[in-house]
């Protein structure tokens, strides 16, 4: 089923899929469109369409749009219905701001806590991201990326913060996605997290915050070149 491809093989196997409603399945499915940009940013979306599409009952569609309400990635206008929300340079302008105050103080703490099982998995991130660089895979380089910095937020070993990053790279997927289109940005974005495992190697705070904060500055002017 096309549902099962776009939720993942493992999620298909028999007696490995995790349990999941309907619009759990359906919340799944188009925020990972809306994320991948299937649906682009400001494209109109028919909740009876989607239905059809999924082979589901509008209900558990209509639940996963008001999820997607919330989540900030989908908004009803008026004459207009449901619409995917653009991406707006002030979005990205607040999304680099917090980043650059939270992630920064993470990579810092991260640099004092991280364990060594810890640094060889963020080593490894960086030799799998390379080779994703070089196939110009773009879903697999995003969802490395995503976890380069969930297990840096990990590290860091402070929940607290670790929630405020969580939610913000949430947020910031769909972004993310946008500026790894760019082929030229993923051998940078992998130059950029060897520079901050270096750091972190090194137990250097202050190097690792610098190398933190440099690959979020460059993530923001790349994507700014293409909004």
């Amino acid at each position: 089923m096309q549902i099962e491809a776009e939720l993942g093989e493992e999620a298909a196997e028999a007696g490995t899929a995790p349990v999941r409603s309907l619009r759990d399945t359906a919340y799944e499915v188009l925020k990972q469109r809306i994320i991948m940009c299937v649906f682009r940013p400001g494209e109109a979306l028919s909740e009876a369409q989607v239905a059809s599409s999924l082979g589901l009952g509008r209900t558990p569609v209509r639940q996963a749009f008001d999820r997607l309400m919330r989540d900030g990635l989908v908004e009803v206008l008026p004459r207009k219905g449901i619409i995917v929300r653009p991406i707006s340079a002030d979005e990205v302008r607040h999304m680099v701001e917090v980043r650059l105050l939270n992630e920064g103080f993470c990579a810092r703490l991260a640099a004092e806590r991280a364990d060594s099982a810890t640094l060889a998995a963020l080593a490894d991130n960086v030799r799998r991201g390379g080779a994703a660089a070089a196939e110009r895979d773009v879903a697999t380089a995003m969802a490395l990326d995503r976890a380069f910095h969930a297990t840096i937020s990990a590290a860091a070993g402070n929940p607290v913060l670790g929630d405020i990053l969580k939610n913000l790279h949430e947020r910031a997927q769909r972004v993310w996605f946008v500026s790894l289109r760019d082929a030229g940005h993923h051998a940078r974005v992998v130059d950029e997290h060897a520079a901050i495992v270096s750091a972190l190697t090194a137990r250097d705070g202050n190097g690792a915050e610098e190398a933190t904060r440099a690959h979020i500055l460059s993530f923001a002017a790349n994507l700014t070149r293409q909004l």
